[in-house]
């Protein structure tokens, strides 16, 4: 029987020392005042590229990343799917938006999806879109004004180059997740996804956008990409997250003087995450999903739809997804019962992950009971271990 309580599953691939450094980074995390003094010290540190690499290495950079390269991540993924664990690398080097700049990005991408054509344990590729395109213009081309010329210019630039991932990852046979950005940039990247499924999904979802239900307005989306998805005749691939930029869409929206896009409370996020898992799997003939979360409830609440519906665990529509170094309770029992798993693995050279490694961080410290849940978990299997050792 499926639970997530069971800590020698969630930690099997850990050995002692790895457990004792994710205690203490864990022990770090539960005290926000200190998160709030190191973040703009190692920010400041970055900038200035001071040599910070022996403090986080071996630390976050350690527990949250899989690599600087691609290269150097296959023992991080050879040793998840020693547990039946899948990996998904994610490039998250945050680089600037000049040509020159984005095309580096876009090439070592291609390189990540051919990359994961030729490993049977990377199953998916991944990208964020806004790493591709002109931001102003993607923005003055989700609001609805008439755009100039520069902007048409920067929109089919950006078109483009999804165009050549997109493609990539169909003659690779590898399913490409498009990662969900702000409210006010998403209008234009979800067409342009649209676009890229109606072309690229024929024969199964290759092409997955990606749905953050603290947005108001999104299971109605989903419903619609499904009717269009019917109507039209190719696959819907649908990435489940909550969202990642709540407070600067509220501060925004308030600025600006503008509906906020984020919904009224946890619990109507919620509600919309879970129905839009159940919307997906009634329509399962159209639709493959890609459930990423952290939490508990959602995970089994997928279990249990599947099982109504009479769908195998290993059924290849349907897949579930925590960060690498987070929620291992979740991703290893789940593997363990023959559901379908993948760790999302950042890889990039240390100073330009930081970012990616802030947001860790932070998350940690600011969703409610995150690093109190991983923390006793880890204790508890310390025990565990220490218990069975006498």
């Amino acid at each position: 029987m499926l639970t997530f309580d069971n800590t020698e599953t969630a930690f099997k691939i850990k050995s002692d020392t790895d457990l004792k450094r994710a205690h203490m980074l864990f022990r770090i995390l539960a005290y926000p005042v200190l998160v709030k003094i190191g973040n703009p010290f190692i920010n400041l540190a970055s900038t200035l590229r001071l040599p910070i690499g022996w403090i986080v290495k071996p630390t976050a950079y350690r527990q949250f990343v899989g690599g600087e390269t691609l290269e150097s991540c296959k023992a991080a993924v050879d040793k998840l799917y020693s547990a039946k664990v899948y990996s998904i690398l994610d490039y998250s080097v945050e680089g600037k938006k000049d040509d020159k700049s984005i095309q580096e990005a876009l090439n070592e991408t291609i390189r990540s999806v051919i990359n994961a054509g030729k490993d049977p344990n990377i199953p998916f590729a991944v990208f964020k879109p806004t790493a591709f395109g002109d931001n102003k213009a993607l923005e003055l081309l989700s609001n609805g004004t008439m755009p100039d010329k520069k902007t048409l210019e920067e929109g089919e630039k950006f078109r483009q180059r999804m165009n050549t991932l997109c493609s990539t990852a169909y003659k690779n046979d590898i399913p490409i997740l498009v990662d969900a950005e702000d409210s006010f940039y998403q209008n234009f990247i979800d067409s342009v996804v649209l676009e890229m499924m109606e072309k690229f999904n024929r024969s199964k979802a290759i092409v997955f956008n990606t749905y953050q239900m603290y947005r108001v307005d999104r299971l109605d989306v989903l419903k619609n990409d499904i009717e269009r998805a019917r109507k039209k005749g190719f696959y819907l691939g649908a990435k489940f997250v909550r969202g990642a930029y709540m407070e600067k869409e509220r501060e925004r929206a308030r600025r600006m003087n503008y509906p906020d896009p984020i919904q009224p409370d946890k619990e109507s996020t919620d509600r919309d995450y879970n129905m839009a898992l159940k919307v997906s799997v009634e329509n399962i003939d159209v639709v493959s999903v890609f459930n990423g979360t952290h939490n508990e409830k959602s995970s089994m609440y997928l279990v249990e739809l599947m099982k109504e519906k009479g769908l195998d665990p290993g059924d290849q529509r349907l897949w579930f997804s925590q960060l690498f170094g987070m929620s291992d309770h979740i991703s290893f029992n789940l593997a363990e019962e023959g559901y379908n798993v993948a760790k999302y693995v950042p890889y990039g050279p240390v100073r330009f992950v930081l970012p990616y490694l802030m947001r860790r961080v932070e998350e940690n410290t600011s969703v409610k009971g995150q690093t109190g849940r991983e923390l006793g978990l880890i204790k508890k299997e310390v025990r565990r271990r220490s218990q069975y050792q006498k």
